[in-house]
C-alpha cells in the first residue's frame, strides 16, 4: 500500500498524518522512560478520557509532544546539553488546524512544568530523573516574575491538566487503544475549528 501525500497538509487529512507520525516514528524511546513515544501520549490520553475530561483534553494530552516527531532537531536525549524546543515545533504544526487551547497546551506544558515546580514544591516529587534532567535544561523552575506572566494565559488550567497528564503517562504495563481509537476525537476538533462538517 502507497504511503499517502502529505506534502499538503489540509483539515481532510492532518488527522491520518499524525497517526501516519505514530505509526512509523512512535516505537522510538521517550527520553529515557520506561515507555516509547506513542505510548506515552496514548497513556496521557487514554487517562483523560478515562476520568471523564473533555475531548479537547484528551486530544491536548495526546499530541503534546508531537514535535519530537516533526522537530528537525530530533528527539531529547539524557546525553543533551542543552533545549531542543519540542513543543514550540509541535505547536507550529498543530496551529492551522486546531484550536488555541489545544496548540497552548501544547506549547506551553513545558512551562508548566517549571511553573508548578516553582509554586507547588510537592509536584517535583513527580518528576522521573529524565524529567528532572529536561527541566534543568529548560531553565529549572520558573521565577516569580515568569509565573505571574505565565498565569495570565487564559488556558491555564487546560495547560496544567495536560501536564499533570504528561506526568502520569509513563508507565510500562499500561494497555491503551491505539491512535486510530482517538482519531474520530482529533477529526472532531479539526473540523470544529476549521469549520467544516463531517
Amino acid at each position: 500500500m502507497t504511503r499517502p501525500d502529505f506534502s499538503t497538509l489540509t483539515p481532510a487529512n492532518i488527522v491520518a498524518f499524525l497517526e501516519d507520525i505514530f505509526e512509523r516514528r512512535g516505537g522510538e524511546e521517550y527520553l529515557g522512560e520506561p515507555v516509547t513515544m506513542a505510548e506515552h501520549m496514548l497513556q496521557g490520553a487514554t487517562i483523560a478520557e478515562e476520568n471523564g475530561q473533555d475531548e479537547i483534553i484528551v486530544v491536548a494530552a495526546l499530541l503534546h509532544d508531537i514535535g519530537h516527531f516533526t522537530s528537525e532537531f530530533g528527539t531529547f536525549t539524557m546525553e543533551d546539553t542543552e533545549d531542543r524546543y519540542h513543543e514550540e515545533a509541535g505547536a507550529k504544526v498543530l496551529e492551522q488546524f486546531f484550536p488555541t487551547v489545544v496548540t497552548d497546551c501544547v506549547r506551553y506544558h513545558v512551562a508548566a512544568k517549571r511553573y508548578l515546580c516553582a509554586t507547588k514544591p510537592e509536584y517535583f516529587k513527580r518528576l522521573s530523573e529524565a524529567s528532572i534532567h529536561s527541566l534543568n535544561l529548560q531553565g529549572g523552575p520558573m521565577s516569580p516574575e515568569e509565573v505571574a506572566e505565565f498565569e495570565k494565559n487564559p488556558n491555564l488550567k487546560q495547560i496544567i491538566q495536560v501536564r499533570y497528564l504528561d506526568e502520569a503517562g509513563k508507565r510500562a504495563d499500561m494497555e491503551t487503544p491505539p491512535f486510530r481509537h482517538f482519531a474520530p476525537m482529533v477529526q472532531r476538533i479539526v473540523d470544529a475549528h476549521s469549520g467544516t462538517t463531517a
